[in-house]
């Protein structure tokens, strides 16, 4: 039986400044203190009660993607072209963000930029409005982010998309822009994000897979483009989004997973390649 390995998992989370990972143990820092798992066993704060313990222990449990079934999904992929991403990345689920809201702002902080760079911006602006909890900080509450402005966001280096992320905050705000769509179809809600300024189709799919685990993909996404082409020997302008869609769709409830294991893929060979 296939178990999540916790270390390969955290790995590919955003260091955003919210989690650590030490000897073995997750911690995730929550407004009320910090929580953890060991692969077996959740820890709490002493102080906590059972309500506080259930709510993050269920955080905990969808970060770390503790009910992905993996060996359905190695069976699935056993016998194609994407096998040998079984060993290369075996244990890995994908994490998934603690509430949609913090899905959507580390979301749209990705955007045009690479991951290393989107990860420092996001952990600015956690260290600019995020409490700290211990020595960790939780992910700021919108009205925390809000409360810096379009001016104190761009302290964060996140450039134009800071207009993005406060304008979205401000309709999050208002009740405007809902992103509890958790029983939404999936086109039905890439049709009703992308309405708002700031949400493309690549921050949409993106946002309702990290934030929501629905099971979509951004198929425009260079790295994952980038990873078709290394794995069907192609140049990257030669894959395209609908070339993408036609490998990734044919894997049904595990496409999903199967995108993201592409993805990670090229971000493995290109920190190869770049020598780190």
């Amino acid at each position: 039986m296939a178990g999540i390995d916790i270390r390969k998992t955290v790995h590919e989370m955003i260091r955003n400044g919210t989690w650590k990972f030490e000897n073995g143990v997750f911690y995730q820092a929550f407004e009320n203190g910090i929580a953890g798992y060991d692969g077996e066993n959740f820890i709490f704060p002493d102080p906590w009660g059972r309500r506080e313990r259930k709510l993050a222990e269920e955080k905990l449990a969808v970060i770390l993607g503790l009910d992905t079934d993996l060996d359905s999904f190695y069976t699935e992929i056993s016998d194609s072209p994407f096998a040998f991403l079984i060993d290369e990345f075996y244990g890995l689920v994908a994490p998934a963000s603690p509430s949609p809201y913090q899905a959507l702002v580390e979301t749209v902080a990705q955007q045009q930029v690479n991951f290393d760079f989107a990860q420092k911006t996001i952990r600015n602006l956690v260290k600019l409005a995020g409490r700290p909890v211990g020595d960790l900080h939780a992910f700021p509450a919108p009205e925390r982010i809000a409360s810096l402005g379009e001016e104190g966001l761009k302290e964060a280096r996140l450039g134009y998309r800071a207009d993005y992320i406060a304008s979205l905050t401000r309709l999050c705000l208002e009740g405007e822009l809902n992103l509890e769509l958790w029983d939404w179809e999936v086109d039905e809600a890439i049709k009703y994000l992308t309405k708002f300024r700031g949400v493309g189709k690549w921050t949409a799919e993106l946002f309702l897979a990290y934030g929501l685990r629905k099971n979509v993909y951004p198929a425009g996404d260079l790295g994952l483009r980038r990873g078709i082409a290394k794995i069907f020997g192609k140049r990257v302008k030669e894959v395209r989004e609908k070339d993408v869609r036609e490998l990734i769709e044919p894997y049904g409830k595990w496409k999903g997973l199967l995108a993201f294991y592409v993805t990670c893929y090229d971000r493995k060979t290109e920190m190869e390649r770049k020598g780190k």
